[in-house]
């Protein structure tokens, strides 16, 4: 039974109540009927009429009850046959859902059979990926130890060579000690011949002097000091002659003459250097922190290289990496980020981008602030906004170990006392001086040599044509053809020149020494070679019965013009040549 047919029930039901209430009410008023009083009464007569009516509405309501008791039977038949039709389709449904379940099984067993085929398929390509992947790296391995082979046999091959090269040093000094000894005996007897050679002509040298004693009427010591009076009057009197003409040519000639004979000579230290350096080193809190840096499959560095320009070497050098980077400005930018990083903690590539936008605002600010600080030591107030972002870059140049930045207000204080000195225009040569070396700024995005790039930057901002003509010229790319430009010439020479300004590298200036002294050593006559004062000056001892007086002097003028066209060296070389010079005298 469904709820359509309880629904159906009650409302039958409750019309069955309602009948045998109405059927019991008009039993009741038929019993009031009877026992009423004489019709004559007229209330009798009006509740009987209200009771017949009342009889007459309720048969009415019976009739309409047993009317709706009719409607409601055949609406419950109507509901049966429909249940019934609803069974059937509900059987039918059922029977349908039975079919499509039994399909649904059907093909879910199809497609669980395909995947496992699937399944299998794609398990035999990783089998197979994993093993060309282990043969890939037993191949990697087999020839890392190759290669690790080779190294072995390498070092072994210089091991030997290096006590081959031992073995020869050994006998080579054991043969120069037997040609030292048999020297040393030779010479033995080469000076006990010359001392009785000595000894024959002092004889004669004695007997000569009494004979022209004799003769002169004079002793030795009377013609000796009667010549050197004769000679000192007339060096005096030499000497008077050619102070009048000194003193009376510099009254002349005294103001110009002094100017250009200052400038020629601070021009002459003029030198010419450059150097850079490409690579920075920052120290890590442990070598964990390189695995974070590297990330997984080297994507932080990746990551890291792409954004900032900057490469990274990761080496076994404990608890530090190297940063490389031939623009130095990018390489800070580059150095900051990774520092940053580091401390952060947190390494990834978005974290990477964002340490890097905050780095490089850092580090504009930081050159701004510092070509602003160096404009005012100068006192350079009016300059192109341009010019002041390029002298900030500077704060990251070095040449020879030297600061670019500082090197220029160096130069630019050297070249104003110069300028005050001989009464010129201080603030042109001061600004010359101070611009030289700007076009070091972008020496590695334009082709050329800084100098020349400078200059055109300079013209480009509005500079005057002398202080453009000073930058061009202080290489010599161009003669210099203003005092402006000899100035700044002598000022960069003095500022780059000076002991302890700049530095080089130390297998170059050991190469350089040995030169020196193989270059000094390979000249006939030459004894012992010493190279003194870091390089500076070079003292060459000779043998004085081989070279004379003459032969001296022109060989520190060879060893001076070859080193002149072998080498490359800051500052000049002093050669000194070193002549003994023996007097012996007997005493009888």
């Amino acid at each position: 039974m469904n709820a359509f047919d309880v629904v159906i029930l009650a409302v039958v039901l409750l019309l069955a109540v309602v009948v045998v209430g109405a059927v019991l009410f008009g039993v009741r008023a038929m019993r009031r009927i009877g026992a009423a009083p004489a019709p004559e009464d007229p209330a009798f007569i009006a509740e009987k009429d209200r009771q017949e009516q009342s009889l007459a509405a309720l048969r009415t309501a019976a009739d309409e009850v047993n009317s709706t008791i009719d409607v409601a039977k055949s609406a419950a038949a109507a509901a049966r046959t429909e249940a019934a039709a609803a069974k059937a389709e509900a059987k039918a449904a059922r029977a349908e859902a039975r079919r499509v379940l039994d399909d649904a099984r059907a093909e879910a067993d199809t497609i669980l059979e395909r995947a496992h085929k699937q399944a299998e398929a794609d398990a035999e390509q990783l089998r197979t990926t994993a093993r060309r992947s282990g043969e890939r790296e037993v191949a990697v391995l087999a020839a890392t130890t190759r290669e690790q082979a080779a190294e072995v046999e390498r070092r072994a091959a210089r091991m030997d060579e290096r006590e081959r090269l031992h073995t020869e040093e050994v006998e080579r000094l054991a043969e120069r000690e037997r040609q030292l000894t048999a020297a040393s005996a030779a010479l033995a007897a080469r000076e006990s011949a010359l001392a009785e050679r000595e000894q024959a002509v002092t004889e004669a040298e004695e007997q000569r002097r009494r004979e022209l004693e004799r003769v002169a009427g004079l002793t030795a010591d009377s013609a000796r000091a009667e010549l050197i009076e004769v000679i000192e009057t007339q060096a005096k009197r030499e000497a008077a002659l050619l102070v009048r003409d000194i003193e009376s040519d510099a009254r002349n000639t005294a103001e110009q003459r002094a100017r250009h004979i200052v400038v020629d000579a601070i021009q002459r230290v003029a030198s010419e250097q450059t150097a850079e350096s490409v690579v920075s080193v920052l120290h890590l809190p442990g070598d964990e922190m390189k695995g974070r840096i590297i990330g997984r499959e080297g994507r932080n560095i990746r990551a890291f290289e792409s954004v900032t320009g900057v490469n990274l070497i990761i080496d076994d050098t404990p608890e530090a990496v190297l940063l490389s980077c031939f623009d130095p400005v990018r390489r800070e930018v580059g150095r900051l980020t990774l520092e940053k990083l580091v401390l952060d903690g947190r390494i990834h590539p978005h974290r990477i981008e964002e340490v890097h936008d905050l780095a490089r605002q850092e580090v504009e600010e930081l050159c701004h602030r510092a070509a602003e600080d160096a404009l005012v030591e100068v006192g350079i107030t009016e300059i192109h906004p341009e010019l002041v972002t390029y002298l900030g870059r500077l704060r990251y140049r070095t040449s020879y170990g030297q600061n670019v930045l500082k090197h220029l207000v160096e130069t630019a204080h050297i070249a104003g006392i110069m300028a005050a000195e001989l009464r010129l225009d201080v603030p042109t040569i001061k600004r010359s001086a101070f611009l030289h070396d700007i076009g070091k700024a972008l020496t590695h995005e334009v082709e050329g040599s800084h100098a020349i790039i400078g200059a055109d930057l300079a013209r480009k901002y509005g500079e005057s044509e002398d202080v453009v003509h000073a930058i061009e010229a202080h290489h010599n790319e161009v003669p210099p053809q203003t005092i402006e430009a000899v100035l700044t010439q002598a000022s960069d020479a003095c500022s780059g020149g000076r002991p302890g300004a700049r530095r080089e590298s130390l297998e170059a200036y050991v190469k350089r020494l040995e030169r020196i002294e193989e270059i000094a050593a390979g000249k006939l006559g030459v004894e012992k070679v010493f190279a003194m004062q870091a390089g500076r000056e070079i003292r060459v001892m000779v043998k004085p019965d081989d070279v004379d007086d003459i032969g001296a002097a022109v060989l520190a003028r060879d060893v001076a013009k070859q080193i002149e066209e072998e080498l490359t060296y800051p500052g000049q070389i002093r050669v000194t040549v070193v002549r003994e010079s023996r007097v012996t005298e007997i005493a009888r």
